[in-house]
Protein backbone atom coordinates (compact mmCIF):
# COMPACT_ATOMS: atom_id res chain seq x y z
CA UNK A 1 0.00 0.00 0.00
CA UNK A 2 1.02 3.78 -0.90
CA UNK A 3 2.77 5.82 1.90
CA UNK A 4 -0.14 8.01 2.05
CA UNK A 5 -2.73 5.26 2.41
CA UNK A 6 -0.83 3.52 5.56
CA UNK A 7 -3.31 4.09 7.91
CA UNK A 8 -6.38 2.83 5.54
CA UNK A 9 -8.75 0.21 6.86
CA UNK A 10 -9.72 -2.09 4.38
CA UNK A 11 -13.55 -2.55 4.54
CA UNK A 12 -14.44 -4.51 0.91
CA UNK A 13 -13.17 -5.65 -2.53
CA UNK A 14 -14.99 -3.88 -5.66
CA UNK A 15 -13.40 -6.06 -8.08
CA UNK A 16 -10.62 -8.35 -7.65
CA UNK A 17 -7.34 -8.99 -9.60
CA UNK A 18 -9.38 -11.12 -12.21
CA UNK A 19 -12.07 -8.83 -12.63
CA UNK A 20 -10.06 -6.05 -13.04
CA UNK A 21 -8.11 -7.28 -16.10
CA UNK A 22 -11.88 -8.14 -17.42
CA UNK A 23 -12.67 -4.55 -16.76
CA UNK A 24 -9.63 -2.98 -17.88
CA UNK A 25 -9.89 -5.42 -21.25
CA UNK A 26 -13.19 -4.13 -21.76
CA UNK A 27 -12.46 -0.33 -21.18
CA UNK A 28 -9.58 -0.42 -23.10
CA UNK A 29 -11.37 -2.28 -25.90
CA UNK A 30 -13.84 0.06 -26.28
CA UNK A 31 -12.07 2.92 -26.45
CA UNK A 32 -9.47 1.39 -28.98
CA UNK A 33 -12.79 0.82 -31.28
CA UNK A 34 -13.49 4.16 -31.08
CA UNK A 35 -10.13 5.91 -31.34
CA UNK A 36 -8.25 3.52 -33.67
CA UNK A 37 -8.51 5.22 -36.82
CA UNK A 38 -7.95 8.96 -35.14
CA UNK A 39 -5.44 9.89 -37.28
CA UNK A 40 -4.15 13.10 -34.53
CA UNK A 41 -4.79 11.24 -31.24
CA UNK A 42 -1.91 11.16 -27.85
CA UNK A 43 -3.11 9.45 -24.18
CA UNK A 44 -2.06 11.47 -21.28
CA UNK A 45 -2.12 10.16 -17.59
CA UNK A 46 -2.60 11.86 -14.34
CA UNK A 47 0.39 11.04 -12.29
CA UNK A 48 0.00 8.49 -10.34
CA UNK A 49 -3.15 6.70 -10.55
CA UNK A 50 -3.37 7.13 -14.28
CA UNK A 51 -0.12 5.90 -15.70
CA UNK A 52 -1.24 2.48 -16.16
CA UNK A 53 -4.24 2.83 -17.96
CA UNK A 54 -2.59 5.35 -19.72
CA UNK A 55 -0.09 2.60 -20.91
CA UNK A 56 -2.56 0.15 -21.38
CA UNK A 57 -4.53 2.74 -24.03
CA UNK A 58 -1.40 3.87 -25.81
CA UNK A 59 -0.13 0.57 -26.06
CA UNK A 60 -3.79 -1.01 -27.72
CA UNK A 61 -4.09 1.88 -29.79
CA UNK A 62 -0.52 1.44 -31.16
CA UNK A 63 -1.13 -1.63 -32.27
CA UNK A 64 -4.66 -1.51 -33.95
CA UNK A 65 -3.16 1.55 -35.54
CA UNK A 66 0.32 0.22 -36.83
CA UNK A 67 2.10 3.23 -35.36
CA UNK A 68 2.92 4.68 -32.30
CA UNK A 69 0.57 7.27 -30.22
CA UNK A 70 1.91 9.49 -28.51
CA UNK A 71 2.13 8.94 -24.42
CA UNK A 72 2.32 11.71 -21.92
CA UNK A 73 1.78 12.67 -18.33
CA UNK A 74 0.75 15.32 -15.77
CA UNK A 75 1.48 16.25 -12.50
CA UNK A 76 -1.19 18.28 -11.26
CA UNK A 77 0.32 19.27 -8.36
CA UNK A 78 0.85 23.11 -8.88
CA UNK A 79 -2.78 23.08 -10.80
CA UNK A 80 -4.83 21.87 -7.60
CA UNK A 81 -7.48 24.10 -6.34
CA UNK A 82 -6.46 23.47 -2.74
CA UNK A 83 -2.54 24.03 -2.44
CA UNK A 84 -3.02 26.95 -0.36
CA UNK A 85 -4.64 24.89 2.47
CA UNK A 86 -2.22 22.09 2.49
CA UNK A 87 -0.47 23.49 5.44
CA UNK A 88 2.58 22.43 3.38
CA UNK A 89 4.42 22.17 0.20
CA UNK A 90 3.69 19.12 -1.48
CA UNK A 91 6.21 17.26 -3.78
CA UNK A 92 5.85 17.57 -7.35
CA UNK A 93 6.16 15.34 -9.80
CA UNK A 94 7.11 15.70 -13.50
CA UNK A 95 4.76 16.39 -16.54
CA UNK A 96 6.05 14.57 -19.08
CA UNK A 97 4.63 16.21 -22.83
CA UNK A 98 6.99 15.80 -25.74
CA UNK A 99 4.20 16.58 -28.37
CA UNK A 100 2.16 19.01 -29.88
CA UNK A 101 -1.17 19.11 -28.08
CA UNK A 102 -2.78 21.47 -30.72
CA UNK A 103 -5.75 20.02 -32.76
CA UNK A 104 -5.35 16.43 -31.31
CA UNK A 105 -7.97 14.49 -29.46
CA UNK A 106 -6.74 13.70 -25.98
CA UNK A 107 -7.65 11.06 -23.69
CA UNK A 108 -7.06 11.97 -20.40
CA UNK A 109 -6.90 8.58 -17.96
CA UNK A 110 -6.94 8.35 -14.46
CA UNK A 111 -8.29 5.80 -11.79
CA UNK A 112 -10.60 7.44 -10.38
CA UNK A 113 -13.17 10.39 -10.74
CA UNK A 114 -14.94 11.51 -7.77
CA UNK A 115 -15.17 15.33 -6.64
CA UNK A 116 -13.95 16.18 -10.58
CA UNK A 117 -11.13 18.48 -8.94
CA UNK A 118 -8.14 16.34 -9.99
CA UNK A 119 -9.76 16.13 -13.86
CA UNK A 120 -10.05 20.07 -13.59
CA UNK A 121 -6.44 20.57 -12.77
CA UNK A 122 -5.28 18.23 -15.44
CA UNK A 123 -7.50 20.12 -18.45
CA UNK A 124 -5.57 23.11 -17.08
CA UNK A 125 -2.26 21.78 -17.39
CA UNK A 126 -2.91 20.44 -20.45
CA UNK A 127 -4.48 23.36 -22.36
CA UNK A 128 -1.45 25.30 -20.66
CA UNK A 129 0.70 23.02 -23.13
CA UNK A 130 -1.74 23.39 -26.63
CA UNK A 131 -5.52 23.76 -27.69
CA UNK A 132 -6.29 19.74 -28.09
CA UNK A 133 -8.94 19.07 -30.47
CA UNK A 134 -11.03 17.04 -27.91
CA UNK A 135 -10.21 15.72 -24.19
CA UNK A 136 -11.84 12.72 -23.85
CA UNK A 137 -12.14 11.34 -20.21
CA UNK A 138 -10.92 7.54 -19.20
CA UNK A 139 -11.67 6.37 -15.86
CA UNK A 140 -11.29 2.59 -14.37
CA UNK A 141 -13.36 3.86 -11.56
CA UNK A 142 -16.22 6.59 -10.95
CA UNK A 143 -18.19 7.28 -7.89
CA UNK A 144 -20.60 9.79 -6.59
CA UNK A 145 -19.81 13.32 -5.38
CA UNK A 146 -19.00 15.50 -8.28
CA UNK A 147 -18.10 19.18 -6.83
CA UNK A 148 -17.78 20.26 -10.61
CA UNK A 149 -19.70 19.69 -13.36
CA UNK A 150 -17.13 16.84 -15.27
CA UNK A 151 -18.58 13.76 -16.26
CA UNK A 152 -16.06 10.87 -18.05
CA UNK A 153 -16.81 9.80 -21.41
CA UNK A 154 -15.56 6.16 -20.77
CA UNK A 155 -15.35 4.42 -17.62
CA UNK A 156 -14.50 0.79 -16.38
CA UNK A 157 -16.84 0.90 -13.13
CA UNK A 158 -19.36 2.37 -11.60
CA UNK A 159 -19.16 2.32 -7.13
CA UNK A 160 -21.06 3.56 -4.54
CA UNK A 161 -19.40 3.62 -1.40
CA UNK A 162 -20.74 4.06 1.96
CA UNK A 163 -20.86 7.57 3.45
CA UNK A 164 -16.84 8.10 4.55
CA UNK A 165 -15.45 5.26 2.20
CA UNK A 166 -12.57 5.50 0.16
CA UNK A 167 -12.34 3.95 -3.40
CA UNK A 168 -8.95 2.86 -4.39
CA UNK A 169 -7.62 1.20 -7.84
CA UNK A 170 -4.53 -0.57 -7.31
CA UNK A 171 -3.37 -1.67 -10.66
CA UNK A 172 0.53 -2.61 -9.89
CA UNK A 173 0.21 -3.92 -6.18
CA UNK A 174 1.44 -6.79 -5.52
CA UNK A 175 -2.79 -7.32 -4.54
CA UNK A 176 -3.84 -5.48 -7.76
CA UNK A 177 -8.26 -5.05 -7.76
CA UNK A 178 -10.89 -2.28 -6.74
CA UNK A 179 -11.00 -1.33 -2.93
CA UNK A 180 -13.17 0.47 -0.40
CA UNK A 181 -11.23 2.17 2.59
CA UNK A 182 -11.98 4.12 5.54
CA UNK A 183 -9.77 6.14 7.93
Amino acid sequence: MAEKNRDLIRTGVVADRDRLEELLDDLVERVAREYAGEPDLAVVGVRAGGERLAHLLADRLAGLKGSPVPLGFVDITLYRDDIHRLGYLPEVGATEIDFPLDDVVVLLADDVLYTGRTVRAAIDELIDFGRPKAIRLVVVAERPGRELPLQPDYVGLHVTPAPGELVLVRLDDPEPGVFLYRR
